[in-house]
C-alpha cells in the first residue's frame, strides 16, 4: 500500500454502513486510479454481513490509489481509496514534485474538522463549490491497462478523459459482475438511460454459448451435442474434481453465526398443528377483487401474518425478549414482524416495522414493498434490525412444514408449510379440503407450553374461520 504524504491526498476510510458492522467486501470498484470523481459519486459497491450498497465519496478531486482489489474483505475504519483533492501530481512520486501544487491549490477546499469521518451522502460534504478544471491526460499515471483499453477506444495511446459511469441501480450491476458483463458495452433501454436487467440478459446471452469451446473439456466427443444444458448450468468447470470449497463471508457467514448462536443459547421448543385453510383460500380470492386491494399483492400469506399479529394481540407475553446480562425479560408493545426471504445472497429476514398497527391493505402493501425489495437485493440494514417475530415460509418449496431456528433476540418464528389439497373430515364426512401443517418454535426461556400452545392454536382457529379476524383483532 502506497503511502500518501502530500496534504492534499485525502484517505476514504469504509464506512459501517449498519449498526455494529465490523466489515465489508469490496464487490466492484467503479473508478480506476487517474479518475475524476465528485462528491457523491459512488465509487464502489460493497456488501456487508446485511447488504450489497454503493459507497459515495464525500469530495472532489483524482483517484491516486486503490489500496484494495475486488473481492477483499476490509475492516471499518480502513482506507480503501486515496484521492487528490487538490488534482496535484501523482502521490507515486511525491520526492520528485514536491511543490507541484499549485499556490492556491489548499483554498480549493477548506480542511474539515478533526475526527470527521466521510460515510454516507450527506455526511463530510466540502464546504466550497468551486470548480477544477479537468487534468491534462500527461499529467495522469495511467496503468498500462486502462491505457491499453484507452487506446482501443480512441485509436491512440494518450489518455482521454475518463467516461461517464453507466446507469445501473446496485442489483443489475452485480448481474452483470456474476454474468461478466461489462457495463460500458451495453446499450441502456431503461428510462433516462438506465440499463436494465433485461440488457444485461441480452448481453450475456451470445456468451453464455461460448463456455463448451473456452474451457477445456475433458468429456468425450458425444458431451458437445447437449447445448442447451450447458447454457442454464453455473460457470464452474470441476475437472473431476471430488470436492469444491466455498468461502463463507457476507450474509451466509454472519446467517450461519446467529444460527449456531441461537440454536445453542435458546432452548428451542416447537409445536405443529395442521389445519383446514379452505375458507381463508376462498377469502384471499375475494380480497384480489376488492377495490380496497387494488394493486396490491394478496395470498395466503398475508392473512397468516394478521391471523399471526391477531394471536399476538391475545398473548402479548409470546413477543418478548431475553436479556441475559441483567436477567429480565424484555416485553414488546409493538411488533416487527419479519419475514425470512431466500435471495441470491442467501437468507434474509427484513421486518415490517410495527406490523401490528397496520391494517389488512397496509399489511398488503408492506409485505409487497418487502418481498420486491428484497429479490432486487436492494433491502437495507435497517430494515433487517430490530425484528421481535418472524414468519418463514418453507411451503413454496413443497415443504409440509420444519422446525424453525430462532433469530437471534427474537422469542418465536412461525413455519407455514405448503397448502395442498388433501381428504378432510368436514362436517362428518370426508371431502377435499385445502389443508396446511403450521410449526411453532419458541424460547422455552420466555414462553412455556402453555402459552405456545395458545399462540399457535389462536393462529390456526383464525386460518380455518378466518371472520374471527373481525371479532378478535
Amino acid at each position: 500500500m502506497t503511502t500518501m504524504t502530500e496534504a492534499s491526498v485525502r484517505e476514504f476510510k469504509m464506512p459501517d454502513v449498519g449498526e455494529g458492522l465490523t466489515e465489508a467486501e469490496i464487490l466492484k470498484w467503479y473508478v480506476q486510479p487517474g479518475d475524476t470523481v465528485t462528491d457523491g459519486q459512488a465509487v464502489c459497491e460493497v456488501e456487508t454481513a446485511k447488504a450489497a450498497v454503493e459507497l459515495p465519496i464525500p469530495y472532489d478531486g483524482v483517484v491516486r490509489a486503490l489500496h484494495f482489489p475486488e473481492g477483499a474483505t476490509v475492516d471499518v475504519g480502513t482506507a480503501i481509496i486515496a484521492v487528490d483533492v487538490a488534482g496535484g501530481a501523482p502521490a507515486e512520486a511525491p520526492a520528485e514534485q514536491p511543490k507541484a501544487e499549485p499556490e492556491e491549490a489548499p483554498k480549493a477546499e477548506e480542511p474539515k474538522p478533526e475526527g470527521r469521518q466521510p460515510v454516507l451522502v450527506g455526511y463530510g460534504v466540502a464546504t466550497t463549490s468551486t470548480k477544477r478544471r479537468p487534468r491534462k491526460g500527461p499529467e495522469v499515471t495511467v496503468p498500462p491497462a486502462a491505457q491499453a483499453i484507452q487506446t482501443e477506444l480512441n485509436g491512440h495511446g494518450a489518455a482521454v478523459p475518463a467516461q461517464p459511469r453507466p446507469l445501473a441501480k446496485p442489483p443489475v450491476r452485480k448481474l452483470a459482475k456474476d454474468l461478466g458483463v461489462d457495463l460500458a458495452t451495453i446499450t441502456p433501454s431503461g428510462p433516462d438511460g438506465v440499463i436494465t436487467r433485461e440488457d444485461v440478459h441480452a448481453a450475456a446471452t451470445p456468451v453464455a454459448a461460448e463456455p463448451a469451446v473456452a474451457t477445456p473439456v475433458t468429456a468425450p466427443a458425444a458431451a458437445p451435442a447437449v447445448p442447451a444444458p450447458a447454457a442454464t448450468a453455473p460457470a464452474v468447470a470441476y475437472d473431476g474434481a471430488r470436492e469444491t470449497r466455498i468461502p463463507v463471508k457476507g450474509v451466509r457467514k454472519v446467517t450461519a453465526q446467529a444460527m449456531v448462536g441461537s440454536a445453542f443459547t435458546a432452548p428451542h421448543v416447537t409445536e405443529f398443528v395442521t389445519v383446514d385453510v379452505t375458507r381463508t383460500m376462498k377469502l384471499v380470492e375475494e380480497l384480489k377483487q376488492d377495490k380496497a386491494f387494488q394493486g396490491l399483492r394478496v395470498n395466503p400469506l398475508l392473512l397468516i401474518a394478521k391471523a399471526l399479529l391477531v394471536a399476538i394481540k391475545r398473548n402479548p407475553d409470546v413477543n418478548a425478549s431475553w436479556d441475559e446480562p441483567n436477567q429480565e425479560i424484555v416485553l414488546k408493545h409493538y411488533v416487527n414482524l419479519g419475514i425470512a426471504a431466500a435471495t441470491p445472497r442467501g437468507l434474509i429476514v427484513p421486518n415490517i416495522k410495527d406490523a401490528h398497527a397496520k391494517t389488512l391493505p397496509q399489511l398488503a402493501e408492506s409485505l409487497g414493498e418487502l418481498v420486491s425489495t428484497a429479490r432486487e437485493g436492494k433491502t437495507s440494514p435497517a430494515a433487517m434490525q430490530g425484528g421481535t417475530v418472524t414468519i418463514t415460509n418453507v411451503g413454496v418449496f413443497g415443504v409440509d412444514t420444519g422446525t424453525p431456528i430462532l433469530n437471534t433476540g427474537e422469542s418465536a418464528i412461525l413455519a407455514v408449510g405448503a397448502i395442498k389439497l388433501q381428504p378432510w373430515v368436514h362436517k362428518g364426512k370426508v371431502k377435499p379440503r385445502q389443508v396446511t401443517t403450521l410449526a411453532l418454535s419458541f424460547d422455552h426461556r420466555l414462553v412455556d407450553g402453555e402459552l405456545g400452545s395458545k399462540v399457535l392454536a389462536d393462529v390456526a382457529a383464525i386460518l380455518e374461520q378466518p371472520k374471527r379476524l373481525i371479532t378478535w383483532a
